[in-house]
């Protein structure tokens, strides 16, 4: 074989092998969805997840996209409109409570959305790491105030001098929770009735 001939061959093989790479490459970016996929369906949770796993973007897709896989086809379970009032009435009792027991108030509405959880089809509010996966992925956008409300809600020690989080940490940690329980109560169908 003269010279040519091997170059030629080298390159071809060398063509075939970075296009089955490439191919390799995007089929495994497409059947988890894909990085901007990824980050545009989960929003500021796709940064957590980045950030939890040390700035490893790749870690975090397989991560968010097991999710989706897990959690994707859950359909969510409509709410019967007296079953909706009685949450809402129990949200609105919880966020008055704030204001003599912030601490109180925080558990609760940690425990209603848990229920409201389940009540909405999504794992048992038992199983919270499960729960808030499956939320996560239809939710991303509110998930992060109902994290906050359940860390502070079980915290045994944390922001202020005396162990605990201070209530400016608590009513912050609440607030961002409501649009999460306005989600999941759709509490729209409660401004049309």
């Amino acid at each position: 074989m003269s010279t040519g001939v091997i170059i030629v061959l080298i390159v071809i093989v060398a063509a075939v092998v970075i296009g089955a790479a490439v191919l390799l490459t995007l089929r495994g970016r497409i059947s988890f969805g894909g990085g901007r996929d990824l980050k545009k369906r989960f929003g500021p949770e796709y940064e957590r997840t980045v950030a939890r796993h040390d700035g490893d973007a790749q870690a975090a897709e397989r991560e968010l996209a097991e999710r989706v896989e897990r959690h994707g086809g859950l359909k969510e379970q409509p709410l019967e409109p007296a079953a909706r009032e009685q949450y809402a009435a129990r949200w609105t009792a919880a966020q008055e409570r704030f204001v003599d027991s912030p601490r109180e108030a925080l558990t609760e509405a940690d425990g209603l959305l848990a229920e409201l959880a389940g009540s909405r089809g999504f794992p048992d509010g038992e199983h919270y790491e499960e729960q808030l996966a499956a939320l996560s992925v239809h939710h991303a956008d509110h998930v992060h105030g109902y994290r906050r409300v359940h860390r502070l809600a079980h915290a045994r020690g944390a922001a202020d001098g005396d162990g605990r989080a201070n209530t400016e940490e608590m009513r912050e940690a609440l607030i961002e929770a409501r649009a999460l329980f306005a989600d999941l109560a759709d509490t729209k169908q409660l401004q049309r009735s």
